[in-house]
């Protein structure tokens, strides 16, 4: 009996650890979606299937990206959220690692390989960052961090 759980467990790892494969093609036009300034599109998720990293889903608002991640999950996404101030409005683009707190550990180690065949397609962002906790999808802290990311942020304090 024992030998069946060890070689159970070496099989989830094997497979855990399976070369991940990223659908580049859909990851691609999701991110020259949210890229495009003409476009409604805001985020673009994406989750794995089996070993594969695949659109899981884009949207227009914070309230739908956020309802994207759950605790058993890891995901990538890519956002753009307006900066600037009242003279000088621009978009700013955040990449998302998210790893949820009841990750396995062996899939929590993979993400930062699987993380870096993402950035090969998801390459163009101010700010990177890693989250676990539904609490840190906050729309005012991923402002402050591209804010902080851009330097100097001079304004009148007048919007129009």
């Amino acid at each position: 009996m024992m030998a069946t759980e060890v070689q159970m467990q070496e099989e989830v790892v094997r497979r855990v650890m399976a070369m991940t494969q990223v659908d580049r093609d859909g990851m691609r036009d999701a991110y020259c979606d949210v890229r495009d300034d003409k476009s409604e599109c805001n985020w673009a998720v994406f989750k794995y299937d089996g070993s594969q990293v695949m659109l899981a889903a884009k949207g227009e608002t914070f309230d739908d990206f956020k309802s994207q991640f759950e605790d058993d999950e890891r995901a990538f996404a890519y956002i753009r959220l307006q900066t600037g101030d009242e003279m000088s409005k621009r978009s700013k683009f955040l990449l998302v690692t998210w790893v949820g707190t009841e990750v396995s550990p062996i899939k929590k180690a993979k993400m930062s390989t699987d993380k870096a065949l993402v950035k090969e397609i998801l390459s163009n962002f101010a700010v990177e960052l890693t989250l676990e906790s539904s609490n840190e999808l906050d729309h005012e802290a991923f402002l402050q961090e591209l804010r902080k990311a851009g330097g100097a942020n001079y304004g009148t304090g007048i919007r129009d």
